[in-house]
């Protein structure tokens, strides 16, 4: 296995960090999805307005009573279905999904999720990898983390700290594409 890595950060909706970033378009096209997560809900259309309101997500379609299919970016997919018949979700899993977002938008997102269900937020928290994240957790039990990149200053103890487990910032000595586009 290669231990080669690099560069890609145009495959991204975001490549700016830090506060000037400007979160994309919700993307509606149709695509075979990457990856997805598929959230049971003993109630769709509450949970459908949680993800709608509070976390911004659009509803891309549906299937009444079958699955709401619902997204934000590009590769942010989320398909609600229903719950088994008596199956209540009462404890939060250990297990989350994440979503990158701009930091911009850690605010409206606090204060609209909180506007629907208090104390379903946590955070925001800075992480190590110069991200503020914000944990939500949705009325179907979900634990959902918004990640937002932070300013990078690639001459800054972080980024020396990252670069010593071979996390290098793009466009520095030792960051690009290593000669390798797969």
């Amino acid at each position: 296995m290669s231990e080669e890595f690099f560069n890609a950060f145009e495959t991204s909706p975001i490549s700016e960090r830090g506060p000037e970033a400007v979160a994309p378009e919700v993307f509606r096209g149709i695509y075979a999805m990457p990856a997805f997560v598929t959230i049971p809900t003993s109630d769709l259309a509450a949970s459908t307005e949680f993800w709608v309101r509070g976390l911004g997500f659009i509803e891309l379609f549906s299937i009444p009573g079958r699955v709401v299919h619902l997204r934000r970016w590009a590769f942010q997919d989320v398909l609600l279905v229903p719950a088994a018949a008596g199956r209540e979700e009462t404890e939060v899993p250990a297990m989350s999904v994440s979503f990158a977002c701009v930091l911009n938008e850690i605010d409206r997102l606090i204060e609209a999720c909180t506007g629907l269900v208090p104390d379903s937020v946590t955070g925001p928290r800075d992480t190590p990898w110069k991200t503020r994240d914000v944990e939500v957790i949705t009325p179907e039990r979900a634990r959902v983390v918004f990640t937002a990149a932070k300013q990078f200053d690639p001459d800054s103890q972080e980024a020396r700290d990252l670069a010593s487990v071979g996390i290098v910032a793009p466009d520095t000595a030792g960051g690009g594409h290593k000669g390798v586009h797969g």
